[in-house]
């Protein structure tokens, strides 16, 4: 496809209201929306924690799993929520301490990769499903998946509103939560499996290597317009489902990737956010002068 028939195509509306009467791309709305409200909920937490790292790590496991399944003829889905789980217990477990967690989550990442890497490369067939592993492949998913992926979803949403107070105070200051009773050494694992489930749904949609774009970026946008932990979940959440859903329906007419759209969406609401913030922040500095 040429430059210039991809942006013919990019601004042909009649083209996108077509295809909104497809089931494919229904369900893909539908699963934007469940996925842009998970990781929108998450986000401000992943980044208050300072996890983003460990989200990219928690992917590329996700990928490993996913590959597996692929190469053993399994659910991808499935494949891909166990190696996320999987993953994020090793990094809650391994990387309790802040000194070392950048290094746990660095072997964890590379070993994860490197794994998938080879999964795929002895898998001689399916060689679209290997692809959209790394970019996301959401127009794919059908009524059935839809369901698991709500209920996932909503699991996940449950447990994190049970555990959200403790939470943030541990996030505020581990040491005076745990001296206070607060478990914290059960709270960080737990944290990271809810990442890593949530983060499986993303490598399902986004991919590995792109789900970041709505596990981080969300949060770190709401983050540079408030410090309310309340609001910045709201923000994260409109956030979050402004890149899933307008990604979603600016890939349509083209037929390119939708991984690509979330992303720049994404990007473009944080440099937003971040302007509006360095603003307000410049005005604050300039009233107190």
């Amino acid at each position: 496809m040429s430059l210039e028939t991809f942006f013919a195509k990019l601004f042909d509306l009649q083209l996108t209201l077509t295809l909104l009467n497809e089931d494919f791309v229904q369900n893909a709305l539908l699963t934007g929306l469940v996925l842009g409200l998970v990781s929108g909920v998450l986000a401000p937490m992943v980044v208050a924690r300072k996890m983003s790292f460990a989200v990219h790590g928690t992917a590329e496991l996700a990928f490993t799993g996913a590959a597996a399944a692929l190469l053993l003829g399994l659910s991808v889905g499935t494949g891909a929520l166990l190696g996320s789980v999987v993953a994020a217990l090793m990094l809650g477990l391994l990387g309790q301490k802040d000194t070392e967690r950048d290094s746990v989550i660095g072997a964890v990442l590379s070993f994860g990769l490197g794994l998938g890497v080879l999964l795929l490369a002895v898998n001689p067939t399916r060689t679209n499903n290997k692809f959209s592993l790394l970019i996301g492949q959401i127009v794919t998913v059908d009524s059935g998946e839809l369901a698991l992926f709500a209920i996932t979803a909503a699991v996940v949403l449950l447990v994190f509103a049970l555990i959200y107070r403790p939470l943030l105070f541990a996030s505020a200051d581990e040491q005076v939560a745990a001296a206070r009773g607060v478990p914290v050494r059960l709270l960080t694992p737990l944290f990271a499996v809810l990442v890593g489930v949530a983060t499986a749904l993303g490598v399902q949609t986004v991919g590995a290597l792109l789900v970041l774009a709505l596990m981080v970026t969300p949060g770190a946008a709401a983050a540079r317009i408030t410090a309310r932990p309340g609001l910045a979940i709201l923000l994260s959440v409109l956030f979050a489902e402004v890149a899933a859903i307008g990604g979603i329906l600016l890939s349509l007419a083209p037929g390119v990737p939708v991984s690509a759209f979330i992303t720049a969406l994404s990007f473009l609401i944080y440099l937003i956010c971040r302007g509006v913030g360095g603003y307000r922040l410049n005005r604050a500095k300039s009233a107190t002068v």
